[in-house]
């Protein structure tokens, strides 16, 4: 099935595009022809026929397993997951200082699927994980470049994690083949986590003591402050990425949307991170003075968003809108991205705004 034309391609190589912002919120499940993509090379071409997955490491028996191997000795799961890009609205950092040479995502890197596979804690029961294994780390079979090196992109999760149940090795996607974009014939889908643990083309796993020594696990995600640009990085000193943090965006209206007078309709998504979910969305006009609570979509469930919608009465003339956040562990967003600035442009989860005009 190809791509939607309507996604906005920002990068043809390496390939990356968003949805339409408008359209995200449409329905809870994202089409796969809508869903983001972001790839950091080539997109492989693999054949099914010669797949291997590799699992190695602190275990006491590696395997090496084709699709059939795991499709005949594994019981299917499905699990529903919203995965989001660390770089999810980047833009808005952008604004607040420049970002050299960085994707300019917008608040569509996100979407939400079904995802059928095998769960990762029954391959690695199965594998037989020795005492004081940590990590699991995870590599694709792209071949990313950096500083002279090439290498498949790569990054790992806490051993912790990996048994827990709810990571899955997919290999459909909405009750359809992956396509290659999104990681044919499998990859791993970390629901709660940033997009980049979910590792595409997925070939081999290895149980280790430590994190992943990939550049995406040790350069790639990692969270600086403010003071520290690429001319003085020590990356030794960041915060590796791991779990989401709780983010809402406003999708419609859009920002610069000319509005009829009336009641004017609002839709967005939110999404809480780790094992955590949303419970309330709230948006403002006065930028936070007072706040309406929204209608929330669905149920709460951890790593998946939940959609919102509310309705304000605004005059006529220009309005900015505001909208945020709150998890079951009562934390909120931040008001101000200029306060989560960072020279990869990644976590940004201030309120998310908006602005309108209401005409006479």
């Amino acid at each position: 099935m190809p791509k939607d034309p309507a996604l906005e391609v920002l990068s043809t190589a390496p390939f990356k595009a968003q949805s339409p912002l408008a359209r995200l919120v449409d329905a809870a499940i994202t089409p796969r022809e809508l869903f983001y993509v972001c790839t950091h090379a080539a997109i492989p071409d693999v054949a099914e026929e010669s797949f291997r997955l590799e699992v190695s490491g602190m275990v006491e028996r590696p395997l090496r397993l084709r699709l059939a191997d795991l499709r005949a000795n594994f019981s299917e799961v499905e699990v529903t997951a919203t995965l989001q890009s660390a770089a999810n609205r980047r833009d808005d950092l952008a604004r607040v200082r420049p970002l050299e040479g960085l994707t300019p995502w917008g608040a569509s890197a996100i979407g939400t699927a079904a995802w059928r596979g095998i769960s990762l804690a029954a391959l690695l029961a199965g594998a037989g994980p020795l005492d004081g294994a940590a990590h699991v780390a995870f590599t694709g079979l792209d071949q990313c470049e950096k500083d002279g090196e090439r290498f498949g992109f790569g990054g790992s999760i806490p051993f912790a994690k990996a048994m827990a149940g709810d990571v899955v090795l997919a290999w459909e996607m909405n009750g359809e083949p992956l396509l290659p974009e999104h990681g044919y014939p499998l990859r791993l889908v970390v629901p709660g986590w940033i997009g980049a643990r979910s590792i595409k083309w997925l070939s081999r796993i290895e149980v280790r003591r430590e994190p992943s020594d990939n550049y995406q696990q040790q350069r790639g995600n990692k969270l600086f402050s403010a003071d520290v640009d690429a001319s003085n990085v020590d990356w030794s000193q960041g915060l590796m990425l791991g779990e989401s943090s709780l983010s809402s965006a406003i999708c419609d209206p859009l920002d610069g949307a000319e509005l009829a007078a009336g009641p004017v309709r609002l839709r967005g998504y939110a999404v809480a991170g780790g094992q955590r979910t949303v419970e309330r969305v709230e948006v403002s006009a006065d930028n936070g003075a007072s706040w309406t609570v929204a209608t929330l979509a669905g149920e709460g469930t951890p790593g998946v968003w939940r959609l919102w919608e509310a309705s304000l009465e605004l005059p006529a003339g220009p309005h900015e809108l505001v909208c945020r956040a709150w998890d079951s562990a009562a934390n909120t967003q931040p008001e101000d991205p200029a306060h989560l600035w960072n020279f990869l442009g990644l976590m940004n989860n201030a309120w998310h705004r908006v602005r309108v005009w209401i005409r006479e």
